[in-house]
């Protein structure tokens, strides 16, 4: 059975869903403490690692959304798109071959998503 991108799609919805539960101000739970004697806690600790998991999560299902369009520009071939989004699809294709039948994906979109982080994908783009 060949399900394609199905359950990638689920994930990356539930990727973004996540943002936006982590998207509520952290600032809205500082408390006084020590009796109302003590400053408010300014949560800026908490407030940066959700910062750091929304990038994450964001980097992640753009990985998923990025095989997705390079599989959607293989199945065109051999019409070719414009040229940096050819360069776009070379990268990709560089740490992620083209999906034939279903396979285990959380490795393909992992290597996506470094390529991501590291800026190479958007090389090509500017």
């Amino acid at each position: 059975m060949n399900s394609g991108f199905m359950m990638p799609q689920v994930t990356a919805a539930a990727l973004v869903s996540e943002n936006k539960v982590l998207a509520h101000p952290a600032s809205v739970d500082s408390i006084t403490t020590s009796g109302n004697k003590e400053d408010y806690v300014s949560m800026g600790m908490i407030a940066a690692n959700k910062l750091k998991k929304v990038v994450e999560n964001t980097r992640n299902a753009l990985a998923i959304e990025a095989m997705a369009a390079a599989q959607a520009i293989d199945f065109l071939a051999p019409l070719k798109t414009s040229k940096p989004l050819q360069q776009a699809h070379a990268a990709i294709r560089s740490v992620c071959r083209t999906m034939e039948k279903d396979r285990v994906m959380y490795q393909d979109f992992a290597r996506i998503a470094e390529l991501i982080a590291s800026g190479k994908l958007a090389e090509g783009l500017r």
